[in-house]
């Protein structure tokens, strides 16, 4: 296959990627038993691991940036900030991954590679809280008292954004990559023919 032939593949396959993934991260729903319900659940990830293992870590990020993108244009509720803050948080995911994966291309390569991507991801979801989205959730919602009275109805001794975000927030955003990396892992080698261009 010629190198314009493989760019078109890898264009073609990332746009797909990007299609679906967008419409996963309408998909999202809450678990208010497990934490505030304003904090959103979904496998809009999934799309980007697959693209990062496949193609690689550039084409994980771009498909997060891009149902981002489009996340605003369609859906935006917050001003792009919550969608600012996803991207970060998930090209962290996906582009940590990618890029183990790409120096260790065998599965155990590829389950280390998604254990240390949702791992990061859950650090990272910590500064990317505490200093981008809930100063101005806190702005947008009635300040951060409010928001602090949502994760103590949970967990009355909770004390503090960052206790918050340490308690609640970074084990879900580890939840969410072990998730979307489970899912990977079941749909990836059905779905290889066609992220890798093989009939």
């Amino acid at each position: 296959m010629t190198n314009t032939h493989t760019r078109i593949r890898e264009l073609t396959v990332t746009a797909m990627l990007c299609a679906v993934a967008t419409i996963l991260m309408f998909l999202d729903f809450s678990l208010p038993m497990v934490i505030p319900s304003f904090v959103k659940m979904d496998v809009s990830e999934l799309p980007a691991l697959l693209a990062s293992f496949s193609l690689g870590p550039v084409y994980g990020i771009a498909v997060c940036l891009v149902k981002n993108i489009l996340n605003v244009i369609f859906h935006g509720s917050t001003g792009g900030i919550g969608e600012l803050c996803n991207f970060l948080i998930g090209a962290s995911f996906v582009g940590t991954a990618g890029l183990v994966y790409r120096f260790h291309k065998t599965r155990k390569g590829a389950v280390i590679a998604a254990l240390v991507g949702a791992v990061v991801m859950a650090v990272v979801s910590v500064p990317v809280n505490y200093f981008l989205s809930y100063p101005v959730y806190a702005a947008m919602f009635g300040g951060i008292d409010a928001i602090i009275a949502a994760y103590q109805e949970l967990r009355p001794g909770t004390n503090g954004l960052m206790e918050c975000l340490l308690v609640f927030n970074m084990p879900f955003t580890l939840v969410k990559g072990l998730l979307n990396a489970a899912i990977c892992f079941l749909i990836y080698k059905p779905l290889s023919p066609i992220l890798h261009g093989r009939h």
